[in-house]
């Protein structure tokens, strides 16, 4: 997986999430390692997610890398079919390579798609928070469940981003 794409917006996201994996004995940065990262570190993120949400998603993902959600560790976190992040399971080339789970890389990949429909080189920490959404099966879409966050409704209260389509003048 190419990390290029992910520009410098989001540099310092990746570069959290994988420090937090690396301190929570992990051997893949997760989702929810890039939900915590992005959450800290974009305030469109934190905004998009509610003051109130956030402090509960914030909260549980301090709780999991303390030590409460061990059961994710040694376990392989993959893209769920019809995710949106990617076709299922063990479709992004290179991801297990590359430091980050499946998912994980599924949805860097899922971000910068949308931001390349938007008309831009790269993804923003919506475009990010949008792709972690995506995928029902994610650690992040698992962490904002138990959170009482509705992954699908988060997706759907983000901003599209595109640009404004050109009005029809014609007479």
């Amino acid at each position: 997986m190419d990390e290029a794409r992910i520009g410098g917006e989001l540099r310092a996201v990746a570069a959290g999430a994988r420090r937090r994996a690396a301190r929570d004995g992990d051997r893949q940065a997760d989702t929810a390692h890039l939900l915590h990262s992005l959450l800290e570190n974009d305030p469109r993120a934190r905004a998009a997610v509610g003051e109130r949400q956030l402090v509960r998603v914030l909260g549980y993902l301090v709780q999991r890398s303390i030590g409460y959600g061990m059961r994710w560790h040694g376990a392989v976190e993959e893209p769920g079919p019809g995710s949106g992040t990617g076709p299922g399971p063990g479709t992004v080339p290179g991801a297990a390579r590359s430091g980050w789970s499946p998912s994980a890389a599924a949805a860097i990949s899922g971000a910068a798609a949308r931001a390349r429909d938007r008309g831009v080189a790269q993804p923003n920490g919506t475009d990010l928070l949008a792709a972690l959404a995506s995928d029902p099966q994610s650690r992040a879409a698992e962490v904002l469940r138990r959170t009482g966050t509705d992954p699908r409704r988060l997706l759907a209260g983000l901003p599209d981003q595109r640009p404004p389509r050109p009005r029809d003048v014609s007479c």
